[in-house]
Order: C-alpha cells, then structure tokens, then sequence
C-alpha cells in the first residue's frame, strides 16, 4: 500500500508540473450560492460578480446565482439588490474541481436606491445587532491556509485577537482575555459540541489535536465579551462553526495529507434534483508511527468522523442531520536504549482511551410573508473517559489513579426570530436530560469512589433590536434563565441574566460600540458527580457567575479595511474553590488530567481587565491581514476574597499577526506571529512529587512565585495551486517557529537514574533539561477531484 501511494503521488505531481500551461490556460470553473434576506427569504434578482472582471449574473426565483467561466484564482464576490445592502465576500478561491456554495444574507437598506449599486459595503463584517463588537469571522479560506494552523479549526482560532497560547503552545485550549480554558462553548451548525478535542481535558475542553474537519467549514465565528441570549453555559466566549452543504450539482472528493494526519472527504448530491445533500469524512492519524519512527516513547492514535446531510422540503422547510465523532488512544512504549529525558516521558504520560459523539437533528421553518423563521434541534452527544496513570507505565503495573467514566447529554433547543414593524424578537427554550457515571480510584490522595447523576436542565431566552436614526443606531437587550433540578444551591431567578448592546455610527464611518451582560454556568459533571465517603459533597455548588462591560470605537477606513480600540471588564462571582488546593479552578484545566475531580466551595472572586487594539485588511490589492495587540489583567481570589493574585493566564501581553499575500501563478505566501508575556506558574513541591514519583505535585501555595518566559513564535507557510481538468491540488510547504524559539514551560523533574536507566539509592529528583527550540518544517498535500 505504501508504494501504491507512493507511485501515485509521484505520477500526480508529474502531471501537474509536465501540464502545458495551454491546458491549464483553458480550464474554467464556476461559482455559484444563494441570496436571502434576514428571514431566509430568497431575492430573486439580485446583481452578483466577481470584483476586478466582467463577470456576474443574476439570481433566479430562488435566490440562486452561478458565474461561468471563471479562470481558477482567488476573487472576491460581491452581491447587491435594490433596497439592500450590499455585500462583499473576501478572498474566494475558485479551483477547478471542489468549490463550495457562497451563500449570502443581505440586509435591508435605510434609502431604497432607484438603481442597483455594485460597490461592496463599507462594512467588513455583518455582526448580528446583540454582538457589535469582540466577534471576528475566519472564512472556509483562511482557515485552510492558515500557517501553522496544521488544518486545524482549533488552532486556527487561537491566533484571533485576546486569545492566549496555552501553556507550552502545543495544546487548544481557549483562553479569552484572562478567563479559564473551560469558559467556551462550541456550536456546530446550532449544536452544542462538549468536546471538539482528542484527548480533551474531562471537565474542560481543551486537547492537542482538534477533531473538526476544516474540509467541512464554511466559516467560524469567535464572539468574547459579548454574546446572544440563546448561548448557555458561556462565561468568557462561544465559538460557532457554520459547515457548509453538500453540493447539489456533482459528486466531488477531498484528499488532504497534512503534518499529523490524512483525511478523506466526499460531497455531492443524494437525489438527481439536487433537494438532497451530504458530506461525509473520516480521518486517520499517524503521528503514532511517526514518534516510533523516531523513537519518542509516546503513541498518540485517533480517528475522527463526521457527516452532514441536508434535505430541503420545500421552499420554507429545511431538514439537516449532523453528526461528529472520535475514538481516541494515547498509551507509551519503550524506546530503543535509555535516554534520561525520554525516561521522564515515559514514566509521567497517563494513558487515556476516549470516545466522544454527538449528532444532531434540525429543522429550520422560514415563516410565511417573510415574518421570520424557527429553528428546532434535537441532538445527543456521549464521552467516555478511561483516564490511567500507573507506576510503571512500561509494564502498566501499579497503577495508582484511574477514572472511568462516561457523560451522556440528550438535548431540545428552540428557537423563534420574529421580525415586525422594524423590530427583531428572538425568543426560545432548551431543555436537558443529562447522566453522568464515574468510578474513580487514588491511591495516593487514599480516596475512591463510584457515583451516578441524572438531572434535568432547562433554560428559556428573549431577546429584542431594532435599528433607529437611519441605521445609524442599533440598539438590542435580553435575558436569559437557567435551572436545573440537581443543584440546591439556586433558582431560574437567581439566574436571571439581563444584557444590552448598542451601537452608534456619530460620523460616517466611525462607530461607537458597547455592550453589558451577565453569563452563568453549571459546574462540570466532575464536580457535581464527586463524592466523599459516600455523599455528594457539591450539590450544593452554585452555578459561576460573569459579568461583562465592554465600550470600543471602530473605524472603517475603506472597503476592506477597519481598526478599532476596545476596553474590557470581566467580574467573576461563585467560583469553584479546590478545598484541598485552596485555589481557583480558574487556574486549572489546561494539561492531561480530570479537572474539577475534588470537592470544591463555590465562593471564589475573579476579575480581568484590559484593552485591545485590532487592524484588519481583507483581501485588497492582494494583500490580507490581521494584527492586534491586548494588554489585560487576570486575577482570582481563593477563599479569601478579599487577596486577588495573579492568574496562570495573566501574561499581560498579547500580540497576535496574520496576513498573506496573494503572488502571481497560484502561489501565495502567509506567515503567523504570536506573542504573550511572562505568566505565573505554579512551583514543584519537591518533596511530595519525589514520595508520590511518578505523580508530579504542584504547590499551589506558591502561585505566582515564578514565571514562565515570554512566548513569541513565528510561523510562515508557501502554497502553490495547480487546477487540471477534472484535478485540483494544492501542495504547501510550512515552516513551524522559523525563529527557532524555545517554548516556554515549568520547570520539569524526573527520577534520578544511573547510567543503565536505574534509580539512584537514596532516590532524588533531578531537572529535565529544556528542549531547545528549532524550526518545524512539514509539507502537506490537499487534492480535489
């Protein structure tokens, strides 16, 4: 088989290097989508070309357009109809084989124009009225040639503005403005995704591989400090994936191979007249072979899948059914000789076996007359957890903590969006049954337990904005309620989260923007699950409280360009407490363990601040970037809330640069710089890690009394793009920390050995030497046919 793929890839990259460019020259492609208003209505009509050519047409009765004759190249896309705004869609790559559908909503105007106009808007992002500002919108495009992203949705959104590098840098983990990294929530297509990480943190979210294909994503869109009633559960941002469909003319074939994995994806139509859509892929690592290639002791394995078909009805009724999954193993085995280093892998790295599911059922009504439109989703996601670390992990004897466990959530969302009279009312309900079981066992904290929980969760929302002054003026305000029948330690009312949204253009082209909110979330199932001798020591815990205050002015300079300047506040109240550690839960979840496994008091304070200056650039005079800079505070308290200290996330700076230039013959060259401050860490205690070896304890006493160093790193990345007839590829060269900085981390011990791999008598504890930085280079390969 390796050959067989071997010789194949060789005779591909014969043919498009050998192709006479006569060939390539007559290659032509089309693009092709939907306009619709904000009710989903279709606008017969409307006017759609391709910026910088002669080329457009006009949507038929169903709001669908497509362009012929396009030359393979980036483009953007622009659509107007009369009494609308028109609407700009940046950096489209049309390739000759695998397009997607560009669908556009366009809004309604203040002055109904006699003719239609044909200049984009001035505006480089439609943000719905209740988030004005803090929200940032990666198109299908960038998030596949993002440098050093890997083709990982993830990844990718850690490079937006206001999110910090986790800890070391190789993890995704999202850590928005100094909150903790189990703050967001995830939506895929309007449902909830617990887990969109392999190997993710029980209890958090965050992991080192991300699980969503980027084959399947039209765009993501990162909201923080600001975000609708209808989200649940977010404290610091929701994070919402919009997949693409099917296509509805021709079966097409996705091929990707990239530093960590290869993926298969096949798109196309279901029924002859196209009402019926899917896509469909699956993904194999092989870092597995790779490290034993190299003789690194560790064996990261999964698999991910995920699905997406789509039936339309009729013109008002849509049916979509989703669905993503992952089987994950990371286990350790013994390299060829000793190696000190590799020994403390070896003998520190858990093993964890995971499975995570979700799939969901949608249903989308557009309300006749245009009054609006209803969304209904059912949907049910699962983790399994099996979690093991063991003294001797070469043999798995020992083994000193286990947890097996299992989460189970079976949800009904509700949503109506109601237009009248100038007015939008967004209103709805979700409604929960969730189980959890868990068996824990350790050793050496001398506890075990067995717990089962199932509770009912409910929440209920309203929301209403409307735009005055001629639109120069948006105004919005809500609420939310949430409940469940597990916790004792509140009601809907004490739950009760009002928010407000403004936004206001004073002179032509430059806006004041503010919002005000209140978010809350449930402890995690491994709080609330916890026992102590028998009792659930946590039903009484609180559900964690976050208030937002955020004002920026903007200023669009031009049609693809705008800066703006933000300031936040975010106060924490309720929130959880480790009674052993006596800390902030805030300051953990961001590594391979369970958090949240211990019996907390949910009386904590916390608080962030800061401010952050955002420039972007879409796609002009074939240049696109994004550059941004946050200066922030993150401080929590423990039980004393009286004493704020400095969180693991307080780095103070945070400096993120992305941007790519668009070179003549398909090729385009991108680069990524990140950048974060010095951050507390917390110290070894010594004397317990060398007792308990190889478990590793950290003294949380001493938060704050060392630092890591500042985090810079440089990622640049080539692509050059060939488009055949019937074939397209795209073969990328990315170079990963081209600077050859090292990562900062903590301080690392292991087990002092002699020279033939034995522990030292008396034992003792010895630093692992720091690996010192180096470049990254990988190349990765993405067919279409």
């Amino acid at each position: 088989m390796r050959l067989t793929w071997s010789r194949l890839l060789f005779g591909l990259f014969v043919v498009v290097t050998c192709a006479p460019e006569q060939l390539r020259a007559q290659v032509r492609a089309d693009v092709s989508g939907y306009v619709k208003d904000v009710t989903e209505t279709p606008l017969p009509g409307a006017t759609v070309f391709l910026q910088g050519t002669q080329l457009g047409t006009i949507s038929d009765a169903l709001g669908f357009f497509r362009i012929d004759g396009v030359e393979p190249g980036t483009y953007n896309l622009v659509v107007s109809y009369v009494g609308f705004e028109s609407q700009t869609r940046f950096n489209i790559e049309v390739k000759s084989v695998g397009n997607p559908t560009y669908n556009f909503t366009l809004i309604e105007s203040v002055e109904v124009l006699p003719d239609v106009i044909v200049t984009p808007d001035r505006n480089l992002v439609s943000r719905p009225i209740e988030t004005p500002l803090s929200t940032q919108t990666l198109t299908a495009v960038e998030l596949a040639t993002y440098p050093g992203g890997n083709n990982d949705v993830v990844r990718v959104a850690q490079s937006l503005p206001g999110i910090s590098p986790s800890p070391g840098g190789f993890r995704n983990d999202l850590i928005i403005r100094g909150g903790a990294p189990n703050e967001t929530v995830y939506y895929l297509d309007g449902v909830e995704i617990p887990n969109i990480n392999h190997f993710s943190t029980q209890g958090s979210s965050g992991g080192p591989v991300g699980l969503l294909n980027v084959s399947f994503v039209d765009n993501v869109t990162l909201s923080t400090s600001a975000f609708g009633a209808q989200y649940d559960n977010a404290l610091s941002g929701v994070l919402q994936f919009e997949q693409r469909d099917g296509d509805a003319s021709r079966r097409n074939t996705n091929f990707r191979i990239s530093a960590s994995e290869a993926a298969l994806t096949a798109s196309g139509p279901l029924q002859k007249n196209g009402r019926t859509t899917y896509l469909a892929s699956v993904r194999r690592s092989y870092l597995q072979f790779l490290f034993e290639l190299i003789g690194l002791p560790i064996r990261p394995d999964y698999w991910d899948y995920q699905y997406k078909v789509t039936h339309r009805l009729d013109n008002l009724n849509t049916i979509s059914l989703i669905g993503v999954g992952s089987i994950d193993d990371f286990a350790v085995e013994t390299p060829s000789g000793f190696d000190e280093d590799q020994q403390a892998t070896l003998d520190q790295a858990p093993f964890i076996e995971q499975q995570t599911n979700t799939v969901g059922l949608t249903w989308r009504k557009i309300l006749p007359e245009s009054q609006g439109f209803m969304t209904t989703t059912v949907s049910n996601n699962f983790l399994l957890n099996d979690f093991s670390r063991f003294a001797d992990n070469v043999n798995r004897e020992g083994r000193f903590f286990s947890n097996d466990s299992r989460e189970t959530e079976t949800k009904l969302r509700y949503a109506l969006s109601y237009f009248w009279n100038n007015w939008e009312f967004d209103s709805g309900f979700n409604a929960q049954i969730s189980n959890y079981r868990n068996v824990t066992r350790d050793t050496n904290a001398g506890f075990e337990y067995s717990t089962r929980i199932n509770f009912f969760k409910y929440g209920l929302f309203a929301n209403a904005s409307r735009s005055l002054m001629d639109r120069r003026l948006d105004v919005s305000f809500g609420f939310r309620l949430d409940d469940d029948t597990f916790t004792t330690g509140g009601s809907p009312l004490s739950t009760f989260s009002p928010r407000a949204a403004f936004s206001y253009e004073f002179v032509d082209g430059w806006k004041v923007n503010g919002t005000a909110g209140r978010y809350y979330k449930i402890p995690p199932y491994t709080i609330l699950g916890f026992r102590s001798a028998g009792t659930l020591v946590n039903e009484d815990a609180k559900y964690t409280r976050s208030d937002h205050f955020v004002l920026g002015v903007e200023r669009v300079i031009g049609p693809a360009t705008n800066l703006s300047v933000e300031g936040f506040v975010k106060r924490y109240d309720d929130y959880p407490v480790s009674t052993v550690d006596e800390v902030s839960l805030a300051n953990k979840g961001a590594g391979f363990e369970v958090l949240g496994n211990e019996e907390v008091d949910t009386v904590g304070k916390g608080r962030t601040y800061g401010a952050e200056v955002l420039f972007q650039q879409k796609l002009a005079r074939r240049f696109y970037g994004i550059l941004s800079y946050t200066y922030f505070f993150s401080e929590f308290t423990g039980f004393d809330t009286s004493v704020y200290r400095p969180s693991l996330w307080d780095s103070r700076h945070l400096v993120s640069f992305t941007g790519g230039y668009k070179l003549g013959r398909n090729w385009e060259v991108s680069s990524r710089l990140r950048f974060a401050g010095k951050t507390p860490v917390v110290p070894t205690d010594l004397e317990e890690s060398l007792r308990l070896y190889p478990q590793i304890v950290l003294d949380y006493s001493r938060l704050g009394e060392e630092e890591l160093a500042t985090f810079a790193q440089l990622d640049v990345r080539i692509d050059k793009k060939w488009n055949l007839p019937g074939l397209s590829l795209d073969v990328f060269l990315e170079v990963g920390n081209v600077t050859g900085q090292a990562a900062p981390a903590p301080t690392q011990y292991a087990l002092a050995r002699d020279g033939a791999g034995l522990p030292l008598d008396p034992r003792a504890l010895r630093v692992v030497e720091q690996d010192a930085g180096s470049p990254i280079p990988t190349i990765g390969i993405v067919v279409d046919f």
